[in-house]
């Protein structure tokens, strides 16, 4: 006999166990099935965010930036510390540690929400009275009776056609995450987040790191002015990015990669490099999913198609995450996992696309959140702008890291902020208090006048408003 749920999640990442905990809270019956296993074989939750993307990346940039401050900073402070060296294996090792904290975590907060969790491939069976079957193949098959189910499946790294990934010569984010070496030459195709934050990752620890972006410039999603500093402070630090470039061919052997291409001006050119990372998107994963079975409706990238609310075409489903419309981020997924159990309780859960926050976890930072100027003076909408260095905050001289700046961007009538971008240290958490005020509809000037801590990064902020009305007390 099937086990009985109000709620069965299929995928627990960031949107499908945040999913399956709210649902919980709200007095649902729910489940979690989830395929995710560690080397032991071990039940690891939490999706590609925790395993093999937003977690263990974060990991590896804290380690990589240790190293790279003790390499060329610390001497600044007066700290001598003798002849550098790395201890890669336990470096990795840390980043794993981290992934089995979170996955535990994970596990814990089932338990402590009296979610049900299952672990192995969810997929469905057949529609039923009163909901849907859904199969469970694992280390022991169970089949569960749903009478709502959220798929969050996720993501899958797009791979290059014709150029598969082994993981050991041409990397996806999980390889990138596991080099055992540090290579002396590295290639990367795509300079979107990944890309960056990998390349930066083993560039700091001594690889030589060429990006290739089809793109003719680079982070066409961030403002203007961001992505110009961004470029000179990347470039700066020794990143070697090549746009307009157009892949013709990759072989691989083994000692190495070569990647011919054609450069923006129409030349031939080849890439030699020990090691190859693909970051050139992602795509929705619905393999082993059997979404025939109940005859739920996936578009052409073979997303699963929702409305604005995460409803499916079939009642009683829905989707939330990567594997839908909207951007790939695990906080946008946590956000319609949660306003879609809360829905299903008969709630009305909410999500503005408007405020979600984008970052890049670098060195500097980069945050954003709402419209580009391009953007809205695209749209016709009359703008101005304000703008504060990282150079003429205090905090910042403090910590020997003034690269980058503060920009907002408001409207000209009515002073509402509609963007702000940040390229600079610790943007990934100044960037919150543009949520919550554009969240409100705040305007410029309810930043400006509002008192902040000094000294603090956050000062940036204020002062950024503060040039909105042209007006800035220490520029």
């Amino acid at each position: 006999m099937s086990k009985q749920f109000d709620v069965v999640v299929i995928g627990g990442g960031p949107g499908g166990y945040i999913a399956a905990i709210r649902a919980a809270q709200l007095g649902l019956s729910a489940a979690c099935i989830d395929e995710w296993k560690n080397a032991a074989g071990d039940p690891a939750p939490g999706g590609t965010c925790t395993n093999v993307g937003c977690i263990p990346s974060k990991a590896l940039l804290q380690s990589s930036e240790n190293y790279d401050q003790a390499a060329h900073h610390f001497a600044d402070h007066g700290i001598g510390i003798g002849e550098l060296s790395l201890d890669l294996k336990k470096l990795i090792a840390r980043k794993d540690a981290v992934v089995k904290q979170n996955n535990d975590g994970i596990l814990y907060l089932f338990k402590k929400n009296k979610v049900a969790f299952f672990h192995g491939r969810g997929s469905f069976v057949k529609a039923v009275d009163g909901g849907y079957e859904i199969a469970v193949a694992g280390a022991a098959d169970e089949t569960l009776h749903a009478r709502q189910v959220i798929v969050a499946t996720g993501s899958s790294p797009r791979q290059l056609p014709g150029v598969p990934f082994d993981e050991e010569r041409i990397l996806s984010n999980d390889g990138a995450l596991r080099i055992a070496g540090v290579p002396k030459t590295l290639g990367v195709i795509g300079s979107g987040v990944i890309g960056l934050e990998m390349g930066s990752v083993w560039r700091r620890l001594g690889a030589e790191v060429t990006i290739l972006e089809a793109l003719p410039g680079l982070l066409g999603a961030a403002d203007e002015a961001v992505a110009r500093e961004a470029l000179k402070l990347f470039t700066k630090q020794g990143l070697k990015l090549q746009f307009g470039v157009n892949i013709t061919g990759v072989k691989v052997a083994k000692k190495g990669v070569t990647v011919a291409y054609t450069d923006a001006k129409g030349a031939a050119a080849t890439l030699e490099v020990e090691r190859l990372i693909v970051s050139i998107g992602r795509v929705p994963h619905t393999t082993g999913l059997n979404p025939e079975a109940v005859g739920l409706k996936l578009d052409e990238r073979g997303a699963i198609v929702v409305d604005d609310e995460c409803r499916t075409n079939l009642a009683g489903v829905w989707a939330v995450g990567d594997v839908v419309r909207g951007p790939m981020l695990a906080h946008k997924a946590e956000e319609e996992g949660v306003a879609v159990a809360e829905r299903i309780a008969g709630q009305h859960g909410h999500v503005d696309f408007n405020t979600v926050p984008w970052v890049i976890y670098t060195s500097p930072e980069i945050a954003w959140v709402g419209q580009t100027e391009a953007q809205l003076k695209a749209a016709g909408r009359a703008v101005k702008t304000g703008q504060f260095p990282f150079m003429a905050n205090g905090r910042a001289r403090a910590l020997g890291d003034t690269s980058g700046f503060v920009k907002f961007v408001a409207d000209a009538q009515t002073d509402e902020i509609l963007g702000v971008h940040i390229i600079g240290p610790f943007a990934s958490e100044l960037i919150a208090e543009a949520v919550v005020a554009m969240s409100f509809k705040a305007s410029a000037e309810d930043i400006a006048r509002i008192c902040h801590a000094h000294p603090s990064l956050s000062e940036a902020t204020k002062e950024a408003a503060l040039a909105v009305d042209k007006r800035t007390l220490n520029l």
